[in-house]
Formats: structure tokens, sequence, C-alpha cells
């Protein structure tokens, strides 16, 4: 049986496959259909918790001896939308233009397709691994995060698995292929305050207390000094707030509460405690604040609740891993790639617990948007990347 070695061959298998989150849609079977003629064990372990569906993953590994290289990604992508709207069908895999369409083309499936294909072509040289790769895929990072890499990287541990560095493959170009590696990541972390008031009529406001004039100075108090002015490696922590809302749909009643969400995302100045501490610091000066508030002397009553769990900050400091993909990546594209500390959050950060790790993929213009595709010849780039960064790795 020949080897995986066509990365549009391998992304037309996962991409035919629904595998919206949760759903595995059959991609982690397709998976290890290219991974078994290779030589690989493939595992496919379930993770279940309370309140969230249940998960399937998938661990495959090639053991040699020597240096332990992880894979890591996704198979799940998130829903495809308004089906109508796509110019070809989002699970069809679909060649035009010299482009492949579908649902999780660029996030994540291209990048699983490339580094399947990369170390088939290094087997297919006659290269035997001077160590062991292994493929480490959720079926959860769309999702809650709760039941996905988070718990295969505590099974394979609880198994003995341990990793010497760790690549994953989400999309982290942002204009052209070889523009952007990715290092570290910022910190995440979300909350919500809950203002509470006292409820009138809007034509008396003496005989209440409006919770929207008190969130107002509260939120004018988080966002008007800022948190600092970025760091070495990271720009400026930054809170959006990203939901406003008092359950409130006459226009003549003073509401009783008013609930603001937002979210930080915070440099290596701070962890995630400390930040907490900041946070909490400023809300409970400005409950002191009466401007908002004519003729009210009480304190503003509030409540803060954490939201989720936070993300921490890293940086990935391994020359040696930092460095030979710096390598691989200019000399196949001709680019020197901006070793960045942008964007959101990916699985990196529970990774970055077991092992130095790094992130470098396809061109991210298109993902989770109506009409997701990649070009061909990126995905051939890709997989040359990969190839070279194999090769140095294991030299």
């Amino acid at each position: 049986m020949p080897l995986p070695t066509d990365p549009a061959r391998n992304l037309s298998a996962l991409l035919r496959c629904p595998s919206v989150t949760p759903a595995e849609g059959g991609a982690l079977g397709a998976l290890e259909a290219l991974l078994k003629p290779m030589g690989f064990t493939v595992e496919r372990p379930v993770f279940a918790d309370s309140g969230t569906p249940d998960i399937e993953n998938l661990y495959a590994r090639l053991s040699g001896n020597g240096p332990h290289l992880m894979f890591a990604g996704h198979t799940d992508v998130v829903p495809p939308g308004d089906e109508a709207a796509w110019t070809h069908p989002p699970f069809s895999a679909a060649i035009a233009n010299g482009e492949m369409w579908g649902r999780g083309a660029v996030d994540m499936k291209g990048g699983i397709a490339c580094f399947v294909a990369a170390v088939a072509r290094h087997l297919e040289k006659g290269s035997a691994l001077k160590g062991s790769v292994s493929f480490l895929v959720t079926g959860d990072e769309e999702g809650p995060a709760i039941n996905g890499t988070v718990k295969l990287l505590e099974w394979a541990a609880e198994r003995g698995e341990t990793w010497d560095a760790a690549l994953v493959g989400e999309p982290t170009n942002v204009d052209v292929l070889g523009d952007m590696a990715k290092i570290g990541r910022r910190g995440s972390l979300s909350g919500r305050l809950t203002v509470e008031g006292v409820q009138g009529h809007a034509a008396y406001p003496h005989l209440a207390d409006n919770p929207i004039r008190a969130l107002t100075s509260m939120l004018d108090a988080l966002l008007a000094e800022p948190f600092d002015t970025g760091t070495e490696s990271f720009p400026a922590t930054n809170l959006e707030p990203t939901s406003i809302d008092v359950g409130n749909r006459a226009t003549n009643v003073i509401p009783a509460r008013a609930t603001l969400d937002f979210n930080i995302r915070f440099n290596d100045h701070w962890s995630a405690e400390s930040l907490q501490d900041e946070v909490c610091r400023r809300l409970e000066h400005a409950a002191s604040d009466t401007r908002y508030r004519p003729g009210k002397t009480k304190p503003i009553s509030f409540s803060l609740e954490w939201r989720d769990w936070p993300s921490e900050v890293f940086l990935t400091r391994d020359e040696r891993l930092v460095g030979l993909l710096n390598k691989s990546i200019q000399a196949v594209t001709g680019r020197e790639p901006q070793l960045s500390t942008t964007g959101g959050t990916s699985d990196a950060r529970f990774i970055k617990n077991y092992c130095p790790v790094v992130e470098f993929g396809l061109v991210g213009k298109t993902m989770h948007m109506v009409d997701e595709r990649v070009p061909l010849d990126d995905l051939e780039t890709l997989t040359k990347v990969y190839q070279h960064f194999l090769e140095d790795w294991f030299a």
C-alpha cells in the first residue's frame, strides 16, 4: 500500500468528514487510515465530563531510539454556517482555481494532512526516524476544550509518554506562507461583573438606584488606565467588554441589576492571579465613586465571577526548537518568519506544561469563514517545511 505522501489527497480524505464539534464525523478514522500504513500504533480514547459531550481523541506513535517529537492538532471544525452561501459545498473537498475548498481546510485539517505527508516522504526515502514521532489530535479544540487535549496529555503521560518537543499545526501565517511562526501565546482571562441596584420608575430616580450608572463608573475604572505598555516579547495587556446586559425590555423601568462580561488578553508582566488582584483593586476603588449616582452615598454593591479556566501566558525559549523551525521555514520559503506571540489561544497552552512547543501552519485568512479554502501550492510548501524540520530535528 503506497504511503500517504500527497498532502492534497490526505486533506481531501479529512475534509469530506463533517467533524463539527463535538462530532468525530469520521475524521479520526480517516487519519488513522493514513497513519497505520506507516507503522504507527493508534489509540482513540474517549473522554467525558458532566455537562459536556463525550469527545473522541487520537494518539498515534511511531517509535524509534532517540528524541520524541509530538505533532499536535485537531480534526474538529466550527459549523459551516449557511451552506447555500458556499461556492462549493463545505464538506466536498472541491478543487477549483488551484485551491481546495472546505470547512477545516486551513483550521486545521490542512496542517495535519501536510505533516502526515512529511512523515511519509521521510520514510519513503528510506530514512528511518532517529527517534519517535507522535500525533496528539483532539476533537474538542473548537469546543469547550474540556475532554480534548488536556485529558489526552494526562492520559498519555500516565502511560509513560514523554516528549522532547512539540509542533502545533494551527494556521499561523498572516498573508503568505512563511511570514509568521508562534513561539508563545498571551494569557486569557474572562470575568462577569454583576452590579446590584434598586428597581424603580424612571420618572422617580431618587427612589431607585440605577445599576447601569454604577456599572458605567466601574467599566471606566477598568478601561481608563492601561494595565501595562507591553513587554519585550508581548504587546500591551488589553481588556475588552464583550457584553452588557440588564434583562430589561421596559423603557420606563430602572433595572434591578446589570452585568458586564469582559475578556483580558495579557502578557508576561502578569499571572492570572496577579491580574485578578489588579481587577479587584480597580473595582473596589470604583465602588465608592458616587459621581454617576446622584444622591447615593452607599458604595456600589457588586460581585465578580471569574469565567472558565484562565489561560496562562507562555513563551518558548528553547533555542534549538525555535532555531530549527526558523531555519526550515527560511530554507523552503525564502522568508524569515516573524516569531510572534499574537492571536488567540491554542492547545499549545496545555502542551507547554509537558515540553517546549512552537506553532507553524497555513495562512489563516479564510479560517472560520464561508468558503474556507487553501491553495494547493501552500499544501506542498508546508509539507516541505515540515519535512525539512523533521530531517533537521532527527539529524
